[in-house]
């Protein structure tokens, strides 16, 4: 009797996707709002978890185990003078981009000025919260970057997952320790850690077998969010669509240059490759949240190494963020246009520089890109509370930034890979 062939895993979480669209749509419709709230929201949550409590054991096993098994440790300062290369000329490709868009669209012209007041008004209290977290990063030394990169405590720094960069520091702090050792003395230590691995990456197997019910309840959660605020998306359509292009030509035009460019991978084998985890990152709005499964699809379906993967990809979550980088540039000029304000090439130029470095700075989870939107706000002079403007419309394209986010690391992953091919076997 032939094996019954089991159904790919994107094609589950698109199935997820869809059943939760058209519940969420029917909720809104029929005021099931408690119901989904305290019956549908909880198994999202629960899948944000379950995500959120593999990333950090990812990382530090997946990270030591691949640095470990490097045979020099010349070849980590290679790979990582290319990554950091690579993601901050992407970055500022995107922030590029952005600019060019909004100043060409110029969405913010056509903004009902009688509306501004209202949506401040609406989102007041937000926009507050937003603006003291800017103020506490706007506050901190230039250097203060490097001191939040040393952890005093390990073991505190695994317990918060926006401290993903003090993990990576250890971790590779471990790994290099361990390869600078003579081998035998080691290989208990190495055998651990990728035993750990392995571990670890079956977990992320079984936590995706929930996949499709977790992307259900969160697509059907964020649906029945948005019913109050219908109006406002109507208003703020053009800006919306001057994001999604820009994302668009991100993830259609750019990576796919640098793909046939740079790597041996046929773009029809990359994109099948990673569906699952846009897809992931598209339900969650957090690249932090969906690296598991994007360094799953890397290793599996990219076949890229473990050792460049476990690197790269760590790295790109916490500081790739090219969706959000054009998204802030975007949002900025989009405000200030708004509010009447006219920027010059200088100011635009510092729109540039101030995302590029907030991208690096920005925690990998969702609405993370709105606080650092303020720090570019207040660079360039635009009133921050003109972030209250776009409240409205934030969600969507968080989800859609993210999936850029990802599709950004997975992109720059496979380049590293195809350089560093032949170098660093173990």
């Amino acid at each position: 009797m032939a094996k019954k062939k089991k159904l790919a895993l994107h094609w589950k979480i698109l199935i997820g996707m869809a059943i939760g669209i058209i519940y969420g749509l029917m909720a809104s419709k029929s005021g099931w709002i408690d119901f989904t709230i305290n019956y549908i929201k909880p198994f999202g949550t629960i899948f944000i978890n379950l995500l959120k409590l593999i990333a950090m054991p990812l990382i530090l096993f997946s990270l030591i185990s691949g640095i470990g098994n490097l045979k020099d440790i010349s070849k980590l300062s290679s790979m990582g003078l290319k990554t950091i290369s690579f993601y901050l000329f992407t970055t500022v490709v995107a922030i590029t981009i952005g600019l060019v868009l909004v100043n060409l669209i110029d969405p913010g012209a056509s903004f009902p000025q009688e509306d501004q007041a209202k949506y401040t008004q609406m989102y007041s209290s937000q926009v507050e919260a937003k603006q003291e977290s800017a103020a506490v990063l706007e506050d901190e030394s230039p250097l203060q970057f490097l001191v939040d990169l040393v952890p005093s405590n390990i073991f505190g720094a695994a317990a918060d997952n926006s401290n993903m960069l003090q993990i990576i520091f250890f971790s590779i702090f471990i790994g290099i320790a361990i390869v600078i050792l003579p081998e035998n003395k080691t290989k208990p230590v190495r055998d651990f850690f990728n035993s750990m691995n392995l571990v670890i990456l079956k977990v992320i197997d079984l936590i995706m077998e929930f996949a499709p019910i977790g992307v259900f309840a969160l697509l059907g959660t964020i649906i029945v969010d948005m019913k109050g605020d219908i109006d406002l998306f109507k208003a703020l359509g053009l800006y919306a669509v001057t994001v999604v292009l820009g994302l668009l030509i991100l993830i259609f035009g750019f990576y796919p240059i640098l793909v046939k460019f740079f790597t041996k991978v046929k773009l029809s084998q990359f994109y099948k490759g990673i569906a699952p985890a846009q897809l992931l990152a598209f339900s969650t709005s957090s690249s932090a949240a969906t690296l598991p499964v994007t360094m799953e699809c890397c290793e599996k379906n990219l076949k890229i190494s473990n050792q460049v993967s476990s690197f790269v990809l760590p790295i790109g979550a916490t500081i790739n963020m090219d969706g959000t980088s054009l998204y802030q540039a975007v949002a900025a000029v989009f405000i200030a246009s708004a509010f009447g304000m006219d920027l010059d090439f200088g100011q635009q130029l510092t729109i540039v520089l101030t995302a590029t470095m907030a991208s690096i700075g920005s925690a990998a989870v969702p609405g993370a890109g709105i606080v650092m939107l303020v720090i570019v706000l207040t660079a360039i002079g635009v009133p921050s509370e003109g972030i209250a403007l776009i409240f409205a419309v934030d969600r969507p394209l968080d989800m859609l930034r993210t999936t850029v986010n990802v599709t950004g690391d997975s992109t720059i992953a496979s380049i590293i890979h195809r350089f560093e091919s032949g170098k660093i076997e173990a």
